[in-house]
């Protein structure tokens, strides 16, 4: 964790002119005029290239309006020259790998597909935007546990809902590489940001019994009431997102 920290927040030492919020919003409002340029260079103008660029751009513009109303503190980090380029080249660039290889290759996807794509994806929005409101608006009115509505069984629901979103663009792309690119980053990015949140967690009061009844990504059982009063008030909500 020291050495991602490193090579995301301070690589090849020096000032922190940029915030990390300004690379990650490049990339991702970037998306849509990524993709319309690679259309309009290979002239594939399918029904399947269309709605990737929906799909992919929409959540692009989706993200810079929910950075605009409710902004994730973790993102307002300064970090340098080094790291934001680590940040691009290494993990958000390769998302565009997806597009490229639909694109280029022409891919055209069965209906049957572009409809499960569509499908995952906007469950995926919802979870995760829904679940990141919920935890933004709860812990400014109240710091602690927020341990019901999204995350009454999931710990992790936004982590879940990226993951379906970014899991429908590799779907949709018909190609195996985009899986490799998002597994890099699910078990390079995610997994350890989700245990480190996690550890910040366990100091609150009632987390051991919340941990116990939730699971980490999908929910392994379903949430019993609590048999009183005590137990119910130990809880209210997550941390903010690494």
């Amino acid at each position: 964790m020291r050495l991602r920290d490193y090579l995301a927040e301070d690589f090849l030492g020096g000032p922190h002119p940029l915030k990390m919020a300004w690379v990650v919003n490049l990339q991702k409002g970037g998306t849509l005029p990524f993709v319309l340029a690679l259309m309009a260079v290979t002239g594939d103008w399918s029904a399947t290239a269309w709605v990737y660029a929906g799909l992919h751009g929409s959540y692009g513009l989706i993200w810079l309006l929910k950075d605009r109303v409710f902004p994730d503190a973790a993102w307002q980090k300064r970090i340098t020259l080094g790291a934001a380029l680590n940040i691009f080249v290494l993990v958000l660039g390769p998302y565009w790998l997806a597009p490229v290889l639909l694109v280029t290759r022409r891919h055209d996807a069965a209906p049957a597909t572009l409809c499960g794509a569509i499908l995952l994806y906007a469950l995926g929005v919802v979870l995760m935007v829904g679940s990141d409101a919920q935890k933004h608006f709860a812990l400014r009115a109240r710091p602690g546990l927020v341990t019901d509505g999204f995350f009454a069984r999931v710990r992790h629901p936004n982590y879940l809902g990226e993951m379906m979103l970014y899991g429908s663009f590799a779907w949709l792309s018909g190609h195996w590489a985009p899986w490799l690119v998002l597994a890099w980053v699910w078990g390079g990015v995610f997994i350890p940001n989700m245990l480190r949140k996690e550890q910040r967690l366990a100091r609150h009061p009632g987390w051991a019994s919340y941990a116990a009844r939730t699971g980490f990504l999908l929910p392994f059982r379903i949430a019993r009431r609590p048999r009183n009063a005590a137990q119910g008030a130990d809880a209210r909500a997550t941390a903010p997102r690494s």
